[in-house]
């Protein structure tokens, strides 16, 4: 069932904007990889605070893609309701994730920076982790399911079978974004795949609305 309201005509968001605004996440998030310390300790503990201090706006950007992707309405029931899903789990990995960066990030950098007795300081770091795994462990979940969701909705609005690649793509990075964060060099390569993926599904062409070559001519 199609809409009759739908406006069939293509965004004003020209490629390249498109392209910036999809893989600006992706790209920041592969480059702070590159100087993310490999592990925490008292002698990392100041890099690994600011750090993450800065990403703390930079993790939400992983769910821009979603929102700009899927900017314009389909027409159909079914893609319309996968739209509402994807930014549903978008938003919820936005959250998660970013209170994984801040628990993991800035709450368990502060604590392995402090004076005190290593076994504590230690027990207090595992513990600020494990919670944060947990949240950061929803947030990947919630993108996989973005994933999907925006997956079907430019497969059943314009695009079909074509979102295939970008889709694979992304799910792959997904999957390995849940334990390989932006630690280097795994977590660069997950992030420069996310982007890849949002940037095969700004590439993928939409089908032409209008009357195929062979209509027009029996119409003639």
């Amino acid at each position: 069932m199609t809409d009759s309201n739908c406006d069939p005509r293509p965004s004003r968001l020209g490629l390249a904007p498109t392209l910036v605004l999809v893989m600006l996440g992706p790209v920041l998030l592969a480059l702070a990889g590159l100087i993310h310390p490999s592990g925490l300790s008292a002698a990392t503990a100041h890099r690994w605070v600011w750090l993450h201090i800065v990403l703390l706006p930079v993790f939400p950007l992983l769910a821009l893609g979603f929102v700009v992707l899927l900017r314009e309405p389909p027409c159909a029931r079914t893609p319309r309701v996968a739209r509402m899903v994807a930014w549903v789990c978008a938003a919820v990995y936005a959250i998660a994730y970013t209170g994984l960066d801040a628990v993991a990030g800035i709450g368990a950098g502060t604590v392995a920076g402090q004076h005190g007795d290593p076994a504590e300081l230690r027990r207090l770091v595992l513990a600020l982790y494990e919670t944060g795994g947990r949240l950061g462990t929803v947030g990947v979940y919630a993108f996989l399911a973005a994933t999907l969701a925006a997956a079907v909705s430019l497969a059943g609005g314009q695009r079909g079978i074509r979102v295939l690649p970008g889709t694979v793509v992304l799910l792959a990075a997904g999957w390995s974004f849940i334990d390989s964060h932006i630690f280097s060099p795994r977590g660069v390569l997950t992030m420069l795949a996310m982007g890849a993926g949002f940037a095969l599904w700004t590439w993928t062409p939409a089908r032409r609305s209008g009357p195929s070559s062979r209509s027009r001519l029996l119409q003639a």
